[in-house]
């Protein structure tokens, strides 16, 4: 697992959870869904495939931010990760993946970093020096995900960019070579690199929970929001080992 993960960027952890073991989080995320659906109409019909900051307090209930909680905290997730994560292991955020309104709609290639701000050569520079981590777990089987091995760890070459940046002729969604596709079961958990190349592979049914952990550096936990964190009474307990405490203690 963890070699895999070095060496790729990735690996697949197939029936990971029960399906009856996920059905409070499925509920949770259901309930999240239906309310962001009622909010975000006119950008869902644009085009918007994903939702994220699910355990705001704003718009998920206590009961429902506790079983999401518990699962960021799981040790069935955070065995897997702390191997791979040397530097300690801290909660980013939470997003929901479900099929675009039109099922014409292409994909795109991306890495996560891309859309921080920084210039090429500062993005080269903070890949090599942090992690970033995407756990996906679906909740409905699907196409699942594409992705490039080993780009967690080099620079794209020349048709990568020119495809990811839509340069020199290229589209965002043409194929790359030498890309794996990545189909996903209900249960399965998929871990990932965010500073790799990929994309989602859309599915009308398409319904799947990534949860987002990094290393515990305030310059990466700026994207985390206060209002997803546990509050005073929801933070004395979780254990001190817990993703979310380590992110409220950086940001304190």
């Amino acid at each position: 697992m963890k070699n895999g993960y070095v060496q790729n960027g990735y690996f697949h952890e197939k029936g990971c959870f029960a399906v009856a073991e996920l059905a409070p989080v499925y509920g949770a995320l259901q309930r999240f869904h239906a309310g962001w659906m009622s909010r975000n109409k006119d950008h869902y019909e644009q085009g918007v495939i994903n939702s994220a900051y699910l355990t705001d307090s704003n718009y998920m209930s206590a009961d429902d931010r506790k079983v999401l909680y518990d699962l960021i905290n799981s040790t069935k997730i955070l065995d897997c990760l702390r191997p791979i994560m040397p530097n300690g292991l801290a909660f980013m955020n939470t997003q929901l993946f479900f099929g675009p309104a039109d099922t014409e709609q292409k994909n795109y290639w991306h890495r996560d970093i891309q859309y921080t701000g920084m210039s090429v050569a500062e993005q080269q520079a903070e890949m090599a020096a942090v992690n970033v981590i995407h756990c996906r777990i679906p909740l409905e089987d699907e196409p699942g995900i594409e992705l490039v091995p080993g780009t967690h760890k080099r620079w794209d070459n020349a048709r990568e960019y020119e495809t990811r940046m839509t340069e020199d002729g290229r589209n965002v969604y043409d194929p790359l070579p030498n890309a794996n596709e990545i189909p996903l079961a209900a249960g399965d958990m998929l871990v990932f690199s965010a500073n790799m190349i990929h994309r989602g592979l859309y599915a009308p049914d398409r319904f799947a929970l990534d949860i987002i952990y990094c290393d515990p550096l305030p310059r990466l936990l700026q994207y985390a929001k206060e209002d997803c964190l546990p509050n005073g009474a929801e933070l004395a307990a979780m254990s001190t080992n817990s993703p979310l405490v380590k992110t409220k203690k950086t940001l304190a």
